[in-house]
């Protein structure tokens, strides 16, 4: 990425990513349908709750992989091949320490976190049986991701998409075999998509191996080196802590939404599955911006660097506002994917068209902060987010549902708030900080 036309060169790096990154979303999402068509809507329910927990590890991981990617970015835009070396062992020695963590942590904590989120009862087990699962199998998600963090790092988003392409179809036809042939319910899908992801790591994994190039994983090498991974926390670990406590801190959003019962809570899972597939073109452009940035610092190009993180945030702000357009207008229709239960419509359709515009402030919020990552600046973009996610929404929550009203439609707004309160900050902050300077 250090030499060539910018937008093309984004948009190339960044459109295998985000069909990647769709394919990936489709394992919970069709999870979600499934479910919802042929289960319940408690059910469904339960896998939407689910999901603030999943993300806390996932979030906290992928912050991580945010910051190994940088340094192998770096390494391989400045043709240091010992240090990407090193790097890539490292990051992969911590990945599967990370798996074994993750796995007994989070079943260990699922039944404190369903009860902390006031989960009814009659979603309480279903959604217990679907994290057990998932949190076992928790390491083939980790071990892809990582895997497919560092072929992206040197510019490689394409073979990563046809592996969840491939693995995305075995979860689809596992999900509705276990479901519809051996009556499993909700575990079926859990179990469907665990599978499907421990595939799609192996297959990374044995392309990492076997390859010949410059970034070969090679497993006698594996340990890890102490100034490297200070490095790649240095950068990864704000984003990754930013990440855990805004997800936690949607754990607080849930539970005020399931003070409103199975069929709001149902509406409120379908939506958050929608905006997340609105969100994958911000984090595709948002790791565009990163890998692009922390390749040209690497290779001392400060300006061109500069000039590829603001190209990365128009071009996603046009292509979120067409999607939120598109989202708007069907809103409806695409509800329908996921249930026929009509209350369950009218909820999820009201968040939807209440909040989709608003992912506009959103998309600055995450693109800017990926060109942020990508100089080494993890600790603005951190407590920004945390300002604006977590402060400003918990505060808004807080005096709007005791002073004002507790109605659905003001606690979904709180998405909103926080991302308009964080795009604020976070334009001052460049302009105050960044945006004149030319040595980073």
């Amino acid at each position: 990425m250090t030499e060539g036309n910018i937008p093309r060169l984004i948009l190339e790096f960044a459109l295998p990513l985000m069909l990647g990154n769709i394919f990936q979303m489709m394992y919970n999402t069709v999870d979600s349908i499934v479910v919802g068509n042929f289960v319940g809507k408690e059910a469904l329910a339960a896998v939407g709750s689910t999901t603030m927990i999943t993300n806390m590890a996932i979030f906290f991981f992928n912050g991580f992989s945010i910051g190994a990617g940088v340094i192998i970015g770096r390494y391989f835009g400045a043709g240091n091949h010992r240090k990407l070396h090193e790097a890539i062992e490292t990051t992969m020695t911590m990945t599967f320490i990370f798996s074994i963590a993750f796995t007994f942590i989070g079943i260990w904590a699922v039944p404190f976190m369903l009860r902390f989120m006031a989960t009814p009862d009659d979603v309480f087990e279903p959604a217990t049986t679907y994290l057990n699962i998932y949190f076992g199998g928790i390491s083939g998600l980790l071990v892809y991701n990582m895997g497919s963090g560092i072929l992206r790092a040197v510019g490689d988003t394409t073979r990563p998409l046809y592996f969840l392409i491939l693995t995305s179809i075995l979860n689809i036809f596992g999900d509705l075999l276990f479901v519809l042939v051996f009556h499993m319910g909700i575990a079926g899908v859990a179990w469907a998509t665990i599978i499907s992801q421990f595939i799609s790591a192996i297959l990374t994994l044995l392309l990492l191996l076997r390859t010949e190039d410059v970034y070969k994983l090679t497993l006698h090498d594996l340990r890890i080196n102490g100034p490297l991974l200070s490095d790649i926390f240095a950068v990864g670990l704000p984003a990754g802590i930013q990440s855990v406590i805004t997800a936690f801190s949607n754990v607080f959003v849930q539970s005020y939404i399931n003070f409103f019962g199975s069929t709001v809570m149902a509406g409120w899972a379908c939506y958050n599955k929608i905006d997340a597939f609105i969100m994958l073109p911000m984090q595709s452009m948002a790791m565009a911006a990163t890998t692009f940035v922390s390749q040209n610092i690497g290779a001392k190009k400060y300006k061109r660097a500069n000039d590829g993180g603001m190209i990365a945030v128009g071009l996603c702000l046009l292509i979120v506002f067409v999607i939120a357009v598109l989202i708007f207008t069907f809103a409806p229709w695409t509800m329908r994917l996921f249930t026929q239960d009509e209350g369950v419509i009218e909820s999820g359709v009201r968040f939807l068209r209440l909040n989709v515009f608003f992912l506009l402030c959103n998309t600055v919020n995450h693109v800017l902060a990926g060109s942020l990552r990508g100089r080494g600046d993890s600790t603005g973009p951190m407590v920004i987010m945390l300002l604006g996610f977590v402060a400003v929404r918990q505060t808004y929550l807080f005096i709007m549902t005791r002073f004002v009203a507790n109605t659905a439609s003001i606690v979904g707004f709180g998405y909103p708030v926080g991302w308009t309160a964080t795009c604020i900050m976070e334009l001052l902050y460049f302009e105050l900080k960044w945006r004149h300077r030319s040595d980073a």
